[in-house]
């Protein structure tokens, strides 16, 4: 054996030595094994050759992982990754394996070689880290970090689900002194026997976990559609645990004493539970108000159970805010928004244009008022979709005014929040509408809060807002007169109109200091060059005035309510 050849051997030992090796066909079948292959799976080398690695499959991967791996290997890649498998002895044994095709002379793969690495001590030392990150190492309950997890998907079933949930807190009455007097190695015992019945009296979809001492939390799930039901099951489930709790525990006698007897003990706990709905609330918020209850329960005496006690109306709000979300998420798909319009009139009554009103209309809940479902679909993130929605339909039926000749010089205003001012694309969003329905962008007026503007000096929220009166479109500050708006930073704002607020109006015939104020906002309008609207115009009293002082446009009951668009047809 020449040098070379003593080295070629030199490796090929040392690798049977660490690696478990078998070399396959193109087609899977085992043609050549290893000692360590053969050692590790408890096969013989003729059990194995002739025979696929489905003899060794042990049912862990989905099928879809071996036609990942397969593809891999079989365009000439080489494949890296961790296998499961089943040894004759039907234990199971991981490997993390590297295939490596060889091309025959037509470029395809006519043999592979996998070379493994045993590594099974390793995965179980991973799923022990695993456990030990979930579990509480004395009882097997869950720990904290896991019950965080579990609080987490209670609130998104709850709100899914429509039903309402619990946490509560269990402790031991006297667990001091028991420790005290028996030592921590029983006070061990007693919880873990704890642990035992607290999981005996619950259901498997809902949760125990301890937090540490005798500290014990349990997140009750599917207690009903309304509170009291919720409160009434929670409390079922609570005295059943109570019950248990109090149940003679028998541990054996002191180590000191010589003989073999058990003691027989009593020893009772407390709880305080508090029921949820949803994620109106946080888990730390919970958790205080749930130690309220624990510390009120301890007060009123052993054995006791005590519910936080909360403002059932705001919970059956909450209930109802989460249920109308989940209907609002598809309400625009089932086609239940439509828009109504209320027209903006001059001193002579003519319509000059028309406000776009959003409504929606739930086979589940009726018609939803707008104050309602507005800052809803801002908190649920619905408002980008609804607002394009309202947009894009309001500019259609402006385009089929447009064909009119009565109609055609009508413009339209839309409300659009702060949120769909914030989105990246908007701005392009308006545009683009534009140029599909074919509206001038002169007729377009969106109308905007003041606290759009708040911070947004050089931003490229501005920017975009300076962008659109660029190409015509106007922009409306809504509410006038309800923010902080001051002479020097209203002279600074992009925009066209302000619509004098209602609360202003109300009492404007026989207020003066309504009056002035009005006057004082024409005044100010005119010397920045603005239009303004008079919002909330209902008597033929205020409207007389409103003329009186100057105002041009008017919008309100006075001239008409916001009506379907069949109102308009004439």
């Amino acid at each position: 054996m020449n040098a070379t050849e003593k080295e070629i051997a030199d490796y090929i030992s040392a690798l049977n030595a660490h690696a478990i090796v078998a070399i396959t066909n193109q087609k899977g079948v085992i043609i050549q094994v290893n000692d360590r292959f053969c050692e590790i799976s408890q096969y013989s080398r003729d059990e194995l050759c002739g025979n696929t690695h489905k003899l060794i499959n042990s049912g862990y991967h989905p099928p879809r992982f071996f036609k990942e791996f397969w593809n891999t290997i079989a365009h000439g890649r080489i494949w890296q990754g961790e296998v499961c498998n089943r040894a004759k002895d039907g234990s199971i044994y991981w490997v993390y394996s590297t295939i490596v095709p060889f091309l025959g002379d037509n470029g395809r793969p006519d043999k592979y070689i996998a070379i493994r690495a045993d590594i099974t001590k390793l995965k179980h030392v991973e799923q022990e880290a695993q456990r030990l990150s979930r579990q509480d190492d004395l009882t097997g309950l869950y720990n904290r970090r896991m019950f965080a997890e579990r609080f987490l998907e209670a609130q998104r079933d709850s709100a899914l689900s429509g039903q309402f949930c619990a946490l509560m807190s269990i402790d031991l009455d006297g667990f001091k002194g028991f420790n005290d007097h028996f030592g921590h190695g029983h006070g061990d015992k007693l919880l873990i026997e704890l642990a035992r019945r607290l999981t005996e009296c619950t259901r498997k979809r809902d949760t125990v976990a301890r937090m540490g001492g005798d500290e014990f939390l349990m997140i009750l799930t599917d207690l009903g559609d309304n509170a009291d039901t919720a409160i009434e099951n929670a409390a079922k489930i609570g005295k059943r645990i109570l019950k248990a709790m109090a149940a003679p525990y028998f541990l054996p006698d002191s180590a000191h004493s010589p003989s073999r007897k058990q003691s027989r003990l009593s020893i009772s706990g407390s709880i305080g539970g508090r029921i949820f709905f949803g994620s109106h609330i946080t888990m730390d918020e919970l958790l205080v108000q749930v130690d309220q209850a624990l510390y009120q329960a301890k007060n009123n005496g052993k054995n006791q159970l005590v519910f936080y006690e909360t403002d059932r109306a705001q919970h059956e709000a909450i209930r109802k805010n989460i249920a109308l979300e989940i209907s609002l998420r598809s309400a625009l798909d089932r086609g239940e928004m439509y828009m109504q319009y209320q027209p903006i009139v001059d001193r002579q009554q003519n319509i000059l244009g028309m406000e776009a009103l959003s409504r929606w209309r739930s086979p589940e809940h009726g018609l939803i008022s707008p104050a309602q479902f507005i800052p809803l679909a801002e908190r649920a993130g619905l408002i980008g979709s609804i607002g394009m929605w309202a947009l894009e339909t309001g500019c259609k039926q402006l385009a089929a005014w447009t064909q009119d000749a009565e109609k055609a010089a009508w413009t339209l205003s839309v409300n659009v929040s702060a949120l769909q001012f914030n989105a990246p694309s908007f701005f392009d969003d308006v545009l683009n509408i534009l140029t599909r329905t074919r509206i001038p962008p002169h007729k377009l007026i969106l109308e905007v809060t003041e606290n759009i503007f708040l911070n947004a000096q050089g931003s490229p929220l501005q920017e975009g807002i300076r962008r659109l009166m660029a190409h015509g479109v106007g922009i409306a500050l809504d509410d006038f007169g309800t923010g902080y708006s001051s002479m020097n930073y209203l002279r600074n704002l992009p925009i066209t109109r302000i619509k004098i607020d209602r609360t202003f109006i109300s009492d404007i015939a026989h207020s003066k200091k309504d009056q002035g104020i009005v006057s004082a906002m024409l005044t100010l309008a005119k010397a920045l060059d603005l239009q303004v609207v008079a919002e909330g115009v209902e008597t033929t009293a205020q409207f007389d005035y409103l003329k009186e002082t100057g105002c041009c446009a008017f919008q309100g009951y006075l001239f008409a309510k916001p009506q379907d668009i069949s109102a308009f047809s004439s």
